[in-house]
């Protein structure tokens, strides 16, 4: 049997939480850079509920509702009513507009997991890569050049006019890669089921890697998806556990 990687020739990545840890990197550097105050405020909660945010927002805007195409915009836009609710007004009080332009740039400087720079590097020389996210290409770039990842194309939701899981964005990054007649020769690899299952619906392979925030209830660890490969009986065609072992995987198959 042929292996389902066996004639991919592009990998894309979605990239918040796959590619790089969100919630670490945005609680830490906020922790230790952008406040000195007396409070005790729980870090990981505040990069939870704006990454939450985040999430409803794009999907909302994704399935036709308002809102702004450009992710520092929506994050600005989340950050400033997260500032207003009680729990965080006393930060809000704290940091005024010079400084929520500097915060709401952390995600322009996520850290990636360990795995994720020695195995894009491995990959390259298999496969072109290259992202296929939300965040805007400003972030994207930004982000590239602080955690060394090393993209040959950036695909982003802003350039493809919307959001995923919009088939639109999927649909448009294939017509950029010269390859819209033959999706299954692209790989999406994702730590979100819902985005690999929106892929998938377009013809695209699909690589599932699982992430310590992702996929689950952030309350609630025990709520992760129980995602399995094809060859189990699951639904994505390849589930590594980390992008080195998937740079290995290809490798093989392409030797």
């Amino acid at each position: 049997m042929t292996h389902p990687l066996a004639d991919v020739e592009v990998f894309l990545f979605d990239v918040f939480g796959t590619v790089v840890d969100w919630q670490n990197s945005v609680a830490h550097e906020l922790q230790s850079k952008h406040y000195d105050g007396i409070l005790e405020l729980d870090w990981i909660a505040f990069a939870q509920e704006w990454r939450r945010g985040y999430i409803v927002n794009t999907k909302r805007i994704a399935e036709g509702g308002e809102g702004p195409r450009n992710i520092d915009a929506l994050h600005r836009q989340i950050l400033d009513g997260m500032l207003a609710k009680p729990e965080w007004e006393a930060l809000g009080r704290m940091w005024g507009e010079e400084k929520r332009r500097e915060v709401n740039l952390v995600w322009h400087r996520l850290k990636g997991w360990p795995d994720t720079t020695p195995g894009l590097y491995a990959l390259k020389k298999h496969a072109i890569i290259g992202t296929l996210s939300n965040g805007n290409v400003r972030l994207l770039v930004d982000m590239a050049k602080h955690a060394d990842l090393l993209w040959d194309v950036v695909f982003s939701g802003e350039l493809l006019g919307s959001y995923k899981p919009n088939p639109q964005v999927y649909t448009s990054a294939l017509t950029h890669l010269s390859l819209a007649h033959t999706p299954h020769k692209v790989a999406l690899v994702a730590a979100h089921i819902y985005d690999l299952r929106a892929a998938a619906a377009l013809g695209y392979t699909t690589v599932y890697v699982p992430r310590a925030t992702e996929d689950i209830d952030m309350r609630d660890e025990l709520k992760r998806h129980d995602v399995r490969d094809k060859a189990s009986g699951g639904e994505v065609d390849v589930l590594v556990g980390s992008f080195e072992e998937l740079a290995r995987v290809v490798g093989e198959v392409k030797a």
